[in-house]
């Protein structure tokens, strides 16, 4: 019987040759592993170099001819790439769109989700979240059209995920700057933060896409116009009761489910 116990076996014992097939020496398989290693990271930098060359013929022809009009296969021939590559990294058209954007969106984020400070007003906070996505959609206006336009119902696919993870965590971002300005007694709201915080979020993308129209939008007059809006949205119309009178009420029920969405 076995020293490893009933029913159990010594595990075969692999022994590595060299090129002459000779049993290997440790400098012989140190040199094999080394060589593994290196054909490995050569394998992750052509990966690497295959993406970024997608990434910029997409960018290139989305931006030459517009998405509409351009084709998958077009965009494969420009980064020299198979068809089937391309497929690896993206389902369809719209999803080439997203990502070439995915990676510089989650930066940004991050870098809005670093601006906001408690020292900071509630203002000063909520245009610093929103200037470093209008200075990152600033810089290239046709491509940026293209993206608002179908980020629209953009739920499937192999960026969308990502796509819509960083639009839910800048809806937080912006909630928690709201809940900040509450806990400091500096705001004060009757809704959930998180839902004044999307109700911003619907402002902000209109605001954004109003701009992006002129074909130089100035960040400036841009922002300025954004901070009016938000001032009022803040401020509030200060309306009597009358004002708010409605001669068909909607259901609470449908109001309900309307703030759980948010909260």
């Amino acid at each position: 019987m076995s020293s490893l116990g009933s029913g159990l076996s010594r595990p075969p014992t692999i022994t590595l040759r060299n090129d002459a097939g000779e049993t290997a020496s440790e400098s012989d398989i140190m040199a094999m592993l080394d060589a593994a290693a290196r054909s490995l990271g050569q394998r992750e930098k052509n990966k690497i170099d295959k993406l970024r060359r997608i990434k910029d013929a997409a960018r290139e022809l989305f931006i030459a001819k517009g998405f509409d009009d351009t084709t998958t296969r077009e965009i494969a021939v420009r980064a020299g790439v198979g068809l089937g590559t391309i497929f690896v990294y993206a389902e369809n058209k719209r999803d080439l769109l997203f990502l070439i954007v995915n990676d510089e969106l989650e930066n940004v984020t991050l870098e809005a989700e670093a601006s906001v400070s408690p020292s900071a007003s509630l203002m000063d906070n909520l245009l610093g979240v929103c200037r470093r996505h209008y200075d990152f959609f600033g810089r290239q206006p046709a491509l940026s059209r293209l993206v608002l336009r179908e980020m629209a119902f953009y739920d499937s696919g192999a960026q969308a995920g990502r796509f819509q993870n960083t639009r839910e965590r800048l809806i937080e971002l912006i909630g928690r700057t709201v809940a900040l300005a509450i806990e400091q007694k500096t705001a004060s709201s009757c809704e959930p933060p998180q839902f004044v915080g999307w109700a911003i979020f619907c402002i902000f993308q209109v605001e954004l896409r109003r701009w992006l129209s002129d074909d130089a939008p100035d960040l400036r007059e841009g922002l300025g116009t954004l901070q009016r809006a938000l001032t009022l949205f803040v401020t509030g119309l200060k309306p009597t009761e009358k004002a708010l009178a409605l001669r068909d009420p909607i259901p609470r029920e449908a109001t309900r489910r309307g703030r759980s969405a948010r909260r």
